[in-house]
């Protein structure tokens, strides 16, 4: 049997934008990381940074 690991569901926020357009889920074990990743935006139609948005 595996052991439960410590995930929460957080937002990805464009940094332009300010949209939260994609949802991920991260390991929690020691803290949030800090996550940027460059993600397809909807209303620009180009790629961005994306920051995590803790709701």
């Amino acid at each position: 049997m595996a052991k439960a690991q410590k995930r929460e569901y957080v937002w990805l926020q464009c940094k332009e934008t300010g949209d939260l357009n994609y949802r991920t889920s991260v390991n929690v074990m020691g803290g949030v990381p800090k996550l940027e990743l460059k993600k397809y935006s909807r209303r620009l139609r180009k790629h961005t940074i994306h920051k995590i948005k803790r709701k």
